[in-house]
């Protein structure tokens, strides 16, 4: 197994042990991205003199008894919307050409503090307004398409051309493209990892989480994101925390909620197959399961659209009316969209999150966490635009992948996407975990336990 193969959690132990050094990681990882990159199409950039510096820096410190943690030395790639000093952000857009940040995004420094190593910035769909990254291709089949917004970390991670990712997540943005992937996202607590000097896409909505390759990693790299950041209006104020779930898998007493409706409807019948089975093995560990209905159902698409449209449009008032030809056409049209929406519309979405939102906590007080389908089919071929269901439903490709994720963007609950299976065309089904706000221990306790009764990690064979 070459370095670039390995987990998080694995490389770490290694490099602390002195049995792998982030020169040889960073090698690997670079030379992986030599190999795949020019087909998969990941990255905006790849920072690779910055790599191999900072891997040197990580190893002379390491050597000196200088060693600051599970993510030192670990090489990582960030999506391109958060700032690292004097690299440019982007956003995946035209309006971006030639901007470079000036110092770095809270995220971004606290993980360069952690002695994570920059691999570079990853593709987004522009400015994170979609779902499928069209131009990076899924690490599992090139001609599918990767999920976004957050595709290119989600495709960096599966690939082995990172060892682990940061994305964003504003109706699904983490969670899509990683079960698509199959790789492990999560969306946290909204408020818990700030966003400082991170591109919105709508504020009241947006969330920075980890992409990895294992539950297990996404603890680590979440415990050096979460804390408190002034700069940040929505930051919380949270105790510092070990996310690292336990060993073993024992779940019993866990109340695992199976939703009755909504999450099972208009989904493909192999990815209900592969979720369900992974719920009856989370019951075999130990869990009680327990059928929940979601409340509000009719109301979360116009929720999730009445907010992410005009506060979208908001952050980009100035340069819609400026460069509107610099944006691609489907980002312009929902821009544009926005300016027409009436304030009431917006403030009815408002008062709907807070009837969501409670009604939620009340759901959630009987379970635990609730297991359900991450998106409700595999990855759709390049420039497919719509999903025709059994019953002769037909869906955009958008709204059907965000349908299944944007309830914890709107209530702002934690959710966590863990992969369970494929399906018959080999592309890879995630099931979704979500719980109660600064619930993640939960999460990332359930997700590792079922982890651990599944094969090994593996890079995506299309890579």
């Amino acid at each position: 197994m070459q370095p670039c193969e390995l987990p998080l959690s694995v490389a770490a132990e290694a490099i602390r042990a002195r049995r792998l050094s982030p020169v040889e990681l960073a090698d690997s990882v670079l030379q992986r991205v030599e190999r795949v990159e020019p087909h998969l199409r990941a990255y905006v950039a790849v920072t690779a003199e910055r790599v191999r510096r900072a891997a040197r820096e990580a190893e002379r410190e390491i050597a000196a008894g200088r060693h600051r943690g599970p993510l030192h030395g670990i090489p990582m790639a960030l999506k391109d919307l958060i700032d690292v000093a004097g690299v440019p952000t982007t956003a995946s857009s035209r309006v971006r050409a030639g901007h470079s940040a000036r110092t770095d995004s809270t995220v971004a420094a606290r993980l360069s503090a952690a002695g994570a190593l920059l691999v570079g910035k990853t593709h987004t769909h522009e400015f994170a307004y979609g779902l499928t990254t069209p131009q990076t291709g899924n690490a599992w089949d090139t001609g599918r398409v990767a999920g976004g917004s957050s595709g290119g970390s989600a495709v960096a991670v599966a690939a082995g051309t990172a060892t682990f990712g940061l994305g964003t997540d504003t109706g699904g943005s983490i969670r899509v493209p990683a079960a698509l992937n199959g790789v492990v996202g999560l969306k946290p607590t909204y408020g818990l990892v700030p966003r400082h000097g991170v591109t919105s896409l709508s504020w009241s909505l947006d969330h920075v989480g980890p992409i990895t390759r294992t539950v297990e990693d996404a603890a680590l790299v979440l415990a050096v994101l979460a804390g408190h950041d002034p700069r940040d209006p929505a930051s919380l104020t949270t105790p510092a925390t070990d996310f690292r779930p336990a060993a073993g898998t024992d779940l019993t007493g866990l109340r695992v909620g199976v939703p009755r409706n909504y999450y099972f409807e208009h989904v493909d019948a192999e990815v209900e197959t592969a979720v369900r089975s992974a719920i009856d093995q989370l019951e075999a560990l130990g869990a009680r399961l327990v059928d929940v209905e979601i409340p509000m159902t009719r109301y979360i698409q116009a929720t999730q659209w009445g907010l992410m449209v005009p506060e979208a449009t908001a952050y980009h008032e100035r340069t819609l009316r400026t460069v509107p030809e610099l944006y691609q056409a489907d980002v312009r049209v929902l821009l544009e969209a926005g300016e027409l929406m009436p304030a009431g519309d917006y403030l009815r979405a408002q008062r709907s999150r807070t009837l969501m939102r409670r009604e939620w906590a009340h759901m959630l007080r009987e379970v635990d966490l609730i297991a359900a389908p991450t998106v409700p089919a595999t990855a759709v071929k390049a420039g497919q635009e719509t999903i025709t269901w059994a019953d002769g439903t037909v869906e955009n490709v958008s709204d059907a992948y965000v349908r299944l994720s944007s309830p914890a963007n709107i209530t702002g609950v934690p959710s966590l996407t863990v992969p369970v299976g494929l399906d018959g065309a080999g592309l890879p089904i995630g099931m979704q975990l979500l719980g109660r706000p600064l619930g993640e221990g939960v999460l990332l306790r359930a997700g590792h336990a079922y982890q651990q009764t599944r094969p090994a990690p593996a890079l995506a064979p299309a890579a």
